[in-house]
């Protein structure tokens, strides 16, 4: 196979349906080029370096994220580290000293919106003004829509923000699905009869407060299982920083320090502060069954 790669280059975070359609383009360039197909994105993400003060955004972690890239055939993962050197790269320097000398790309596949370079100074067609001179094609992807508008990770995450899992999965083509590690938490869950496995999101987005129907599964099992969550701040108990609460249905397995995958469905109501804790356990009974109606509308994931 000749040297060299077609590459998928952006941030992809979601890997919504645009991302799908730039690295879908690098496969296809693979294919007509006979060489290997990879993808390139930014570690961290350029918004963390400009903002380091910014709330949480990112819709999945760099471990899912490869997970799915591997999932869609990609043959390798470029991380490019984003540090001050390369925030001060104008395009023509990014292009040399990156897609050339450290990729040693042959095809380069971007969004139609694609912006690189000191100050955010070039655009796709600059870049593919460079690739003719320095030696790489440059495919340019067209904006892709979901019937209406165009499909951005802004926009599913605004939704998610909203608590609107129905708009955050039309953009994602397929549930929002977070992983985070299982934590020991105050235990208050099991006290109540309500045990759950929580989790800090740390860097990704925070959903808004409250209940949600939600699939979840340990990283080394392969079944999805029905569940029901808590994201907030616990008001009834005693506030603290916001965590995800999960409690699976049937299962009392221990599984503090293991992964968790989980699938939003549905939020089915704000979080709330109750009178007493009675009132608040008669609550999450309720909140169970209108889980249970919910999941059984709604399929589990498929990764296939």
């Amino acid at each position: 196979m000749p040297a060299g790669a077609a590459i998928a280059l952006g941030n992809f975070d979601g890997l919504h349906a645009g991302h799908r359609a730039v690295i879908e383009s690098a496969r296809q360039a693979a294919g007509r080029l006979q060489v290997g197909f990879d993808v390139a994105t930014f570690e961290p993400a350029p918004r963390r370096y400009f903002q380091p003060d910014a709330p949480p955004f990112r819709l999945m972690t760099p471990r899912r994220r490869q997970i799915e890239l591997e999932r869609l055939g990609v043959g390798g993962v470029h991380l490019l580290r984003f540090d001050a050197a390369m925030a001060a790269m104008t395009d023509r320097e990014f292009c040399e000293h990156v897609i050339v000398g450290q990729i040693g790309a042959r095809s380069v596949s971007v969004g139609f919106d694609f912006r690189f370079g000191r100050g955010r100074m070039g655009d796709a067609s600059v870049l593919r003004r460079h690739g003719a001179e320095l030696g790489f094609e440059v495919h340019i992807v067209a904006e892709v829509t979901d019937g209406s508008e165009k499909v951005s990770s802004s926009r599913i995450r605004d939704a998610i923000v909203r608590g609107d899992m129905t708009s955050a999965a039309r953009g994602l083509g397929g549930p929002w699905i977070i992983d985070a590690i299982i934590e020991h938490g105050e235990k208050r869950g099991r006290e109540l009869g309500f045990p759950t496995a929580n989790m800090n999101l740390g860097e990704l987005v925070h959903p808004a407060f409250g209940i949600y129907a939600v699939y979840a599964r340990l990283e080394d099992d392969a079944v999805w299982r029905p569940a029901v969550a808590s994201f907030g701040r616990t008001p009834t108990t005693g506030l603290r920083d916001p965590l995800l609460e999960v409690m699976v249905f049937d299962m009392a397995a221990e599984i503090y320090g293991q992964r968790m995958h989980t699938a939003f469905i549905e939020h089915l109501r704000p979080e709330a502060r109750f009178d007493s804790l009675d009132a608040l356990v008669e609550q999450m009974h309720r909140d169970v069954v209108s889980a249970r109606a919910s999941l059984g509308r709604t399929p589990p994931p498929s990764e296939d």
